[in-house]
């Protein structure tokens, strides 16, 4: 705005200047109609010719009051010779208003000016460049400062770290924190910031310490919430909870329990710690919750993978009406598929689209590994297609979904395109492929990507990797070559090789393999129940059924209990849990009659029971009726009776489906006239019409 065009002093409300200027125009200034109130004093009375006068004025239009900014460039470009103060301001202003590079711009024209700059102008300008993230402009700026020699201000070596640690130059940053010599609690902060920014946890809390200590090179000021908040964040990533408590300690000792950001940081330091309850209690006491301090106790849940709790209290969540962000939302689909809760998946899906959410590379990833861990795996590949970027991660996920859905032939389909895309696979990729390869039988496919590992792509074949080829000659039936194979491996086989081909010995009845496999993994570990089952399994399967009892009195001599069976399913947005032979469920004498119906009904379309998988030591008619009652069929007879005609079954299973189970449920998909999903410890099983996507190959 031009001078003339000032409204006139006389309509003005606010008070007279009078010997204190400055405080009237910062203080009561409070809108563009008082600023032009004032301007127009100023005009009439001269005083607008006065530098400190017009700065006070610049101050107001550029910083105090909003969207006035364009108001302050006009002030500034009527004075005839801006000071620097004057150039400070609207530097400072340029910056705040998310304008850094014009921040940048308008210092080129105070050089181009001849005007010299101060302590406070390169202050401001380190502001634009950690905005920016620009470390050439911000070294050049650095170079200039150390000329004009005013690196010895402490302000602007706080901001100069401060730029630095923004940008990630974190070597720099630290060399210009060591150099000042008496650190306030703004430098210390700012280092780390820095330290965190870029992941580097165990810097944060040695720096902390020192910090705590006594020490020359500080003032003594403590430090605050802001230092309270990011240390919290290392000691949750470090799993440090003795830091961690002693943190607790000193926010109730000091009365901050008030502060939310502080508060939530705490949360989320317990959670990641695996304090769960903890967290759960410091939650509940919280006045206020935002949606972070939602989203750290659903993470933390998650984490823990106390699934049923996170979205019990993502429902809570939803009757509070609090929106929840992309990070409450991956949490919430992570937890989903672990339960196989296909209902409120859908429903995040579904509120993604309502709301216009962006479909980042993270949350559509996470849909992705959601549909594929319900069986939804055509959802699955639709959200793929759909994502307007794809990373390594979620072709990863994408190939491994189909590998676990039994389309192993499509998973290395996706694999080929991904190279195709110039997308570098990484090692999780060639286990999700090879993963591929085991559940369909693709031998010689695993053989030419296990070699391709190392040859093609510079990956050194691991652990994983090593398993996933003895599972693919395992389960192929190729016993003596996977033993083999497990013998020259370069590094020494764990635990968990010699279980996948002891699996595999138990799918093909081997027992001398089977039996060096299970002296090999007691020689490692003391054996879990899985261990001896299997075992015993192989020999029951032989006809060696001294033998198998001989094996379960060993377990019960040693105190090893089997694990329990356990299916879930999801109706109405409710997952019900059963085991076997369980009278524990609400409706369990309506799920007993449904079973004993179902089992009737598929016994006249063929069915027989396999009483080899029934407990050893009962009689014969026990283990009838022991295995009509596994806990996967219970969870069927209930789906059956409380859902309607056609709609699809989804079951999820703690353990590995039963070969009894399996065939039960492929007549039942028959009779019946459903389609039943049911996931295993180890992959999906896509029954219909009688027959399974496994083909019978698991």
């Amino acid at each position: 705005m031009a001078w003339g065009t000032a409204v006139p002093s006389q309509t003005t409300s606010i008070p007279q200047l009078g010997e204190k200027p400055k405080r009237v125009i910062l203080e009561q200034c409070k809108s563009r109609k008082d600023l032009k109130q004032i301007h127009a004093h100023l005009i009439k009375t001269g005083l607008i010719l006065k530098p400190s006068i017009t700065e006070n004025l610049l101050e107001s239009a550029a910083i105090i009051i909003p969207n006035a900014i364009d108001y302050a460039l006009s002030i500034f470009h009527s004075t005839p010779h801006p000071h620097s103060s004057a150039y400070n301001v609207i530097i400072r202003a340029l910056t705040l208003h998310h304008s850094p590079r014009q921040a940048l711009l308008f210092f080129q024209h105070m050089s181009n000016n001849l005007v010299p700059p101060d302590p406070f102008t390169f202050s401001a300008l380190f502001k634009a460049c950690s905005k920016l993230t620009s470390l050439s402009q911000g070294q050049q700026l650095h170079a200039h400062a150390v000329k004009r020699g005013f690196l010895s201000t402490p302000f602007v070596l706080n901001t100069l770290l401060y730029m630095y640690a923004a940008c990630s130059s974190l070597d720099l940053a630290r060399r210009v924190f060591d150099q000042i010599a008496v650190k306030d609690r703004f430098a210390w902060n700012s280092m780390m910031a820095g330290y965190a920014k870029n992941g580097y946890w165990d810097e944060v809390v040695e720096l902390f310490v020192r910090m705590r200590e006594p020490c020359v090179d500080r003032d003594d000021v403590g430090f605050d919430e802001v230092t309270l908040v990011t240390v919290l964040t290392a000691c949750g990533r470090l799993a440090n909870l003795e830091l961690g408590k002693w943190i607790g300690e000193y926010v109730e000792a000091n009365g901050l329990k008030g502060n939310l950001t502080l508060m939530t940081s705490m949360i989320d330091m317990f959670a990641k710690c695996g304090q769960v309850d903890k967290a759960k209690v410091l939650f509940d006491e919280l006045e206020c919750r935002d949606v972070v301090a939602w989203s750290a106790m659903i993470s933390g849940y998650s984490q823990a993978n106390r699934c049923s709790e996170a979205l019990g209290l993502f429902s809570e969540m939803q009757r509070a009406k609090v929106d929840p962000t992309e990070a409450t939302l991956v949490s919430v689909l992570y937890c989903c598929g672990v339960l196989g809760a296909v209902e409120m998946g859908k429903w995040v899906h579904f509120f993604v689209k309502r709301k216009k959410l962006r479909l980042t590379v993270t949350l559509g990833t996470a849909l992705i590994d959601f549909y594929a861990k319900c069986g939804s795996i055509e959802s699955a590949v639709e959200v793929f297609e759909k994502l307007p970027m794809k990373n390594v991660y979620s072709w990863t996920a994408m190939i491994h979904g189909l590998a676990s859905n039994g389309r192993g032939a499509r998973a290395l389909e996706f694999f080929r395109l991904m190279k195709e895309a110039n997308v570098e696979p990484n090692d999780v990729t060639f286990v999700a492929a090879l993963s591929a390869c085991s559940h369909v039988g693709l031998v010689e496919e695993g053989r030419a990507l296990f070699l391709s590992m190392s040859r093609d792509f510079g990956i050194e074949p691991e652990m994983p990797h090593y398993g996933c080829m003895v599972d693919v000659l395992g389960r192929a039936g190729l016993i003596d070559e996977a033993l083999q194979f497990v013998k020259n491996m370069p590094i020494e086989p764990n635990v968990v090789i010699w279980r996948t081909l002891l699996g595999s010995c138990r799918a093909h009845k081997n027992v001398v393999v089977g039996e060096e496999s299970f002296r090999r993994i007691i020689q490692l570990e003391p054996a879990h129940s899985g261990d001896y089952i299997l075992l015993s399994n192989i020999y029951a399967l032989v006809g060696r059924n001294k033998d198998a009892l001989r094996v379960r009195c060993k377990m019960r001599e040693m105190g090893i209990k089997k694990s329990p069976g356990c299916s879930l399913i999801e109706l109405g947005g409710v997952v019900h849990e059963f085991f076997s032979e369980d009278d524990e469920h609400s409706h369990a004498e309506e799920i007993y009659r449904a079973t004993e119906e179902m089992i009737k009904r598929i016994k006249l379309a063929g069915y027989e029971p396999d009483t080899a998988v029934a407990r050893i030591d009962a009689e014969e008619e026990d283990k009838v009726i022991s295995v009509s009652h596994h806990s996967e069929k219970l969870a069927i007879a209930f789906g059956l009776i409380k859902t309607q005609p056609g709609v699809t079954i989804r079951i999820s299973k703690n353990l590995r489906i039963c070969i009894d189970c399996h065939n039960a449920t492929k007549i039942i998909s028959k009779v019946y006239n459903r389609k039943i999903i049911v996931r295993d410890r180890n992959r999906f099983h896509h029954f219909q019409e009688g027959s399974c996507s496994c083909n019978d190959y698991w």
